[in-house]
């Protein structure tokens, strides 16, 4: 039935355009005989494949991957190996009797599928409640107002078109797209900004994020915290070297003189490894293989079941013990407000606020000391 589908918009094509061949050759595939295979393989009661090979294969448990397809209900499997593995869409011909336009066709409206039915959920911006749990795990890591780490990766772009070769090409002398994230401890993935060529570098990428874009419009909920008696109201990243010196990101220090700052630049350089090691996990889960219009959907998708596959499987993880605060036990220095107006004038002052040196320079000094009395006698 798909085959005829697809032969008949192709009909439809020729007699609008008379000078392109008239049909592809139809091949019968057979498909219940993939379908039986594909069952036993991993499906029925007692599969030839054990749970753990499925989560291998599938990137996922069965489980999970079950609820996502109860949800879309139909061409599941071949388009979940296609995102696992990059490989083109006649792979699956022999095993799962799927041609590669059919796969293609599937590929695209599976990502569209998930996009549409997780994407308010796996790809959301913080909520207050969310954005009181990450800063409660920075308070306790000892980054009081520390929401997350962000970073840039380059992603190998395995069939780039030739023409765009010089223009995505990076250092490596292999074309490469770069992702730009924002991650948490449990790896949560809460900002993704996909697409740029692999020439520019980090500061080249944040030039052109939507990374402030909920604090500068005036959608992001208020943060208030305290540090070393001063008090801030911009929350913060923790970054690389290579970013600038703005209220809301903090950098290491390199060549660290003294116990104090030294315990300061292990700490933050530990607590900024939390963003990289997603990328190892989301790049060894998943590959990508497809023409630019898609790619930008595949990897939402991607991010998409990273994130659900880190709410699965969080039970697993040694996570920052936050009880302390949840229960009362004490208080915390850092708070949410939702913000209830917002006044359209204020925006540049927010944005001045955002880069404002000096007010990093003062907390990045205030961090050195509050890290060194929380950590300063536990290590001597």
């Amino acid at each position: 039935m798909v085959d005829q589908v697809v032969d008949n918009f192709i009909d439809s094509m020729v007699h609008a355009h008379p000078n392109k061949p008239t049909r592809r050759a139809y091949i019968e595939r057979d498909r219940e005989v993939g379908h039986n295979q594909l069952w036993n393989d991993y499906f029925k009661e007692n599969p030839t494949y054990p749970p753990e090979m499925f989560r291998r294969r599938f990137r996922m448990n069965k489980p999970l991957f079950l609820r996502i397809v109860e949800r879309l209900s139909t061409e599941c499997t071949a388009a979940t190996r296609m995102l696992a593995y990059g490989q083109s869409g006649d792979t699956y011909d022999e095993y799962l009797r799927l041609g590669e336009s059919t796969s293609r066709l599937c590929l695209e409206n599976f990502t569209n599928g998930i996009i549409q039915l997780f994407g308010d959920e796996y790809l959301r911006r913080p909520t207050p409640d969310d954005l009181q749990r990450l800063l409660d795990v920075g308070e306790v890591r000892g980054f009081p107002g520390m929401i997350c780490s962000i970073d840039c990766m380059h992603w190998q772009w395995k069939n780039y078109p030739t023409a765009w070769k010089g223009q995505y090409t990076c250092g490596s002398g292999k074309p490469t797209i770069v992702l730009e994230a924002v991650a948490s401890q449990d790896l949560w993935i809460w900002h993704a900004f996909f697409g740029l060529s692999g020439t520019l570098n980090d500061i080249n990428v944040l030039d052109r994020s939507p990374v402030f874009d909920d604090i500068l419009e005036g959608r992001a909920p208020k943060v208030k915290f305290k540090v070393n008696n001063h008090t801030y109201r911009m929350a913060y990243y923790l970054t690389d070297g290579i970013y600038p010196n703005w209220s809301t990101f903090i950098q290491s220090i390199s060549l660290p003189q003294g116990p104090k700052v030294e315990l300061f630049a292990e700490r933050q350089e530990s607590s900024r490894k939390d963003v990289e090691r997603a990328f190892g996990v989301l790049q060894s889960r998943f590959a990508l293989l497809w023409d630019k219009e898609n790619i930008g959907r595949i990897m939402r998708t991607c991010v998409i079941f990273h994130n659900m596959i880190v709410e699965n499987e969080r039970g697993g993880y040694t996570l920052t013990d936050t009880y302390e605060f949840e229960s009362g036990e004490s208080s915390r220095s850092s708070k949410v407000k939702r913000r209830t107006s917002f006044n359209i004038g204020n925006m540049l002052g927010i944005r001045n606020e955002v880069w404002d040196s000096k007010k990093h320079d003062r907390l990045k000094a205030d961090l050195v000391e509050n890290v060194w009395r929380k950590f300063g006698n536990a290590d001597e």
